[in-house]
Formats: C-alpha cells, structure tokens, sequence
C-alpha cells in the first residue's frame, strides 16, 4: 500500500507523502491486517453451546453445600428404608418384657421400649412406614394437582372458574383436621387408607402452583408458533406448556414429601393413623410418651428420625427453589 502511494504521487508529479503521513497509512494498514486476522482466528474457535435450564440449574446446585448435604440425608434415608436389613439383623417386632427400658448393650445401641422392642430396630424399620406414606400422598397429589392446574391454566374460561372454585374449597380445609375426620369413618386403617386421606385434601396447594406455571408459560412463542402449524391445544399443552412448568412443580412435590411425613406420623401419633401393630416413627413416638419422664431418650430417636428425614427434603426444596429461579441465580 505505501508503494503505491509512492508510484501514485510521482505519477502525478506531484512530491511524495510527508514523512508523518507516510507512517500513519503504514499504521493503519497494519493494524487492519491484525485486525482482519484476530477475526479470522476467533471465527476458528469452537462457540460453547448455550445450556437450558436444567442444564444451569444443575451448575448451580453442584456449587451448592446444601444440596449435597440434603442429597446424603435423603439417600440414607431411602437406604434404610428399602434394604432396613442391611442396617440391623434384629426383629422390630419381638419383645422382651425383661429388658423393658433397658439401656443400651452389645446389639442393642439405643436399648429398649417400655415394651420390650430393641430402639434402633424400631428406628430403622419405621423409615418404611413413613417414607412409602409420604411418597404415596406425594405422587398421587402431584398428579392430580398438576391435571386440575394445567388443564385450569391452559384452557381459562368458565373451566378454570370451576376448577378453581372447587380448589379454595378443599384449600380451605386443615390438612391435619380433615385427615383426623376422615379416618374416624375407617375401623380398617392401612398404609393406603392413610395416603388416599391425605391425598384428598393435599392437592390445592399443587394445583395452584400449577396453573400459574402454566398460565406463565403459555404465553410464550413457541406456544403460538405450535398453533400456527396446526397442533391441537391438547398436544400443545403435553409437548410444550407442561414441560416448560416443572420446575416449580418439582420443588412443590420434594418440599410436600417431608410435610406429608409429618402429617402421617401425626395422625399415628393422635392414633388414628396407622395401625398400632405397624413399625413407624409416630406409632412408636406415641408409645414413647408414656416413658418420656423416666426414659425420655427413647421417644428422642425416633423423632430425631422423622426431624432430620423431614430436614433432608425441606433442604432439598430450598436448594431446587434457588437453582430453578433465574432470578436467584442472577444474584
């Protein structure tokens, strides 16, 4: 470039560039040639994919301590409760009126019931009972929470006037007074005649975090974008609106697990829930009152049991919660 703008003003008869002038062109040409060449180079580097949702949420929450605190807490807990004898060889169910509360010895840490029950084995059998409650209550309530949200969401109208209706009333009843109600109607109570009491009256609350979710996400493009092809609201509800609204409805459905453990061992507590002849930590917190001023440590496990499974999955929706909200995780 500079030589042609030699050859160019000596064709022209005029003089040469000055000196300075000279220089600036030679500059400037230079730093065009490194420009053009830092693009060039950047254009080779491979760009990183965006990550969805899941994938951010999921980045979050490995940064999170309290994520994998839960995490350890919940799966020991479904350990123990699916494989309880991997933890004890010992039976829940004989007693030795011999060694009513007896403290603890070789095989026996915790020691022993007024009754006579090894504590421990207790401990570890109640899990079952609990948790296989809890996890009922929690699937049959998120589906027919999500089913009454979604179609009240989706569709609107007279639909989700009725829907929602018939939401605040049951929303307007205690959970823990309905269920102590209900079950008075029941001489033959069972595992399953506890989770469809509970499931009855703990719907509401998912049905309604479900249809904001859904009302929030139909509004989208690619919501409009279904329509203009032709699929029917049906298929757009199930391919695209309920996909894009489970992440509030998973972090309801894990918080919801710990309060339906809850609800269940208060119910057994009050003795109305499970049968008495059942292992589970409010049957047997029950039965530890009548020793809590002599021997107050044997109702102590069982429901430091109940605390720290319930903690797990409280954590465990809190940390969803964050993760799972982009407005968190841009603080």
């Amino acid at each position: 470039m500079p030589d042609q703008i030699k050859t160019h003003g000596a064709a022209a008869g005029d003089n040469e560039l000055p000196a300075h002038l000279y220089d600036r062109e030679a500059r400037f040409v230079a730093n065009d040639e490194s420009l053009s060449g830092s693009a060039a180079d950047a254009s080779k580097v491979p760009q990183k994919q965006p990550r969805g949702l899941w994938g951010e949420a999921w980045a979050d929450l490995r940064r999170r301590p309290l994520f994998w605190i839960a995490s350890v807490l919940i799966l020991l807990v479904v350990l123990v409760a699916l494989f309880p004898q991997l933890f004890t060889s010992v039976d829940p169910t004989h007693a030795d009126l011999a060694k009513s509360n007896g403290a603890a010895e070789d095989g026996h840490p915790l020691g022993f019931t007024k009754q006579g029950y090894d504590v421990y084995a207790r401990v570890i059998y109640g899990a079952r009972a609990s948790v296989l409650t809890g996890l009922g209550v929690t699937i049959a309530v998120t589906l027919v929470g999500v089913i009454v949200g979604a179609l009240a969401g989706f569709y609107g109208g007279w639909l989700d006037s009725i829907l929602s209706r018939i939401t605040d009333i049951f929303f307007a009843i205690p959970l823990i007074l309905a269920g102590i109600v209900l079950m008075q109607l029941f001489t033959d109570r069972n595992t399953l005649t506890v989770i469809i009491v509970l499931s009855i009256f703990a719907w509401p609350q998912m049905a309604r975090i479900t249809r904001g979710a859904v009302i929030e996400a139909k509004q989208n493009d690619y919501v409009m974008a279904s329509r203009a092809l032709g699929q029917s609201r049906l298929a757009i509800l199930a391919r695209h609106v309920l996909p894009n609204s489970l992440a509030p409805i998973i972090v309801m459905a894990t918080t919801g697990l710990g309060i339906y453990i809850v609800a269940e061992a208060t119910l057994s507590y009050l003795g109305i829930g499970l049968p008495a002849g059942t292992v589970s930590w409010g049957n047997d917190i029950s039965t530890a009152q009548q020793s809590l001023r002599t021997d107050p440590m044997i109702l102590f496990w069982p429901a430091s049991a109940l605390a720290v499974t319930v903690l797990g999955f409280i954590m465990l929706g809190d940390a969803l919660s964050d993760a799972l909200d982009p407005k968190e995780r841009k603080r």
